[in-house]
């Protein structure tokens, strides 16, 4: 079985989704890196977990401090804006908790069984009482049909 490649972030692109985790804690944080393939970009997104737990706590019963959802129209004018570069991965934190691929994790990037972006890895950061313990990352391969833990590797 093949392993996907692993992941390759310049240390600029780790500090800033550990600052955004930082920032946002005690509550998740989301977003999306994309690489011109000479830099990576990270572009903070909005979590709008609360709004959608305070519309509909049947349906959305978990707030932002143990869940995320990606506001969708920011992350479609961010893709729009950017500019010939490739989505390389979406990031998102786990306050208190450590940096795995959760089932919620996976429903988010295979809402129809298969990834929507098969190419972008997915960075979990682990961060307790403020302080990012561990930056995981997770890429889809088409062996297992499922995501695998991938080496994070600062360049």
């Amino acid at each position: 079985m093949s392993q996907p490649n692993p992941l390759h972030l310049s240390a600029q692109t780790i500090e800033d989704i550990s600052h955004h985790a930082r920032q946002t804690f005690p509550e998740e944080c989301c977003g999306v890196i994309f690489s011109n393939g000479a830099t990576d970009r990270a572009q903070r997104l909005s979590n709008i977990q609360n709004r959608l737990h305070a519309l509909d706590p049947l349906t959305y019963p978990r707030t932002a401090v143990i869940a995320y959802a990606m506001d969708p129209k920011e992350l479609e004018k961010a893709m729009g804006e950017a500019a010939g570069a490739k989505l390389k991965a979406f990031y998102h934190s786990h306050p208190n908790h450590d940096a795995y691929f959760s089932d919620e994790d996976k429903a988010f990037a295979c809402p129809f069984g298969e990834p929507n972006f098969p190419g972008a890895a997915q960075i979990v950061v682990s961060i307790y009482g403020g302080a990012v313990r561990r930056i995981c990352a997770y890429a889809w391969s088409e062996s297992a049909n499922d995501f695998v833990e991938v080496a994070v590797n600062k360049v």
